[in-house]
């Protein structure tokens, strides 16, 4: 039986907004409705928004936490990994996501996201830093329209990625 997928919801924090927790919410149930791991940053904002709607979805829900102490998860989190590592926390994300979808966020999705491309990962951005300008590769940031998009997308990649169909390669934008 193949392991299932794990998909990567970054985002803000405190100051996420109310759009960006309605979008993180819908995302984090579709995650766990496909049958998908979610993976965020476990604490609030957007990661308890995602955390909060995969579990009504049925979902199953890792974070991965800044601090050394399990009990700074949200209460949404069922796996919380306390690093005690800050930001550098976000590289365990990035690694551990087999997709990854950016939802509102600060500096610390931009990190995120700068991992990401680092590692020729894709990610699919719901209103979310604007890459377009600042010279990353075609194919590794794909803007999405809605939180559906963002899921089915983030889904397609993370299989493709798994069975090694193409590894190293972009996403290609226009085939999916």
């Amino acid at each position: 039986m193949p392991r299932k997928l794990i998909i990567g919801v970054i985002g803000g924090g405190n100051q996420a907004s109310d759009e960006g927790l309605r979008m993180a919410e819908e995302v984090g149930f579709l995650i766990a409705r496909a049958d998908a791991v979610l993976i965020c940053g476990g604490l609030n904002g957007v990661m308890q928004a995602a955390a909060k709607g995969a579990k009504r979805g049925g979902g199953l829900t890792l974070g991965i936490l800044p601090t050394g102490n399990k009990a700074d998860a949200n209460p949404y989190i069922d796996l919380p990994v306390a690093t005690a590592m800050s930001t550098a926390r976000n590289l365990i994300i990035v690694r551990t996501a087999d997709a990854l979808i950016a939802i509102n966020g600060s500096y610390g999705t931009m990190s995120e996201m700068a991992h990401a491309f680092d590692q020729g990962k894709t990610v699919f951005a719901l209103r979310t830093w604007p890459m377009e300008k600042a010279g990353v590769e075609e194919g590794l940031f794909v803007p999405v329209a809605s939180p559906k998009e963002a899921v089915d997308r983030a889904l397609e990649y993370a299989r493709r990625a798994l069975t090694a169909e193409r590894p190293g390669e972009p996403f290609d934008s226009k085939t999916t």
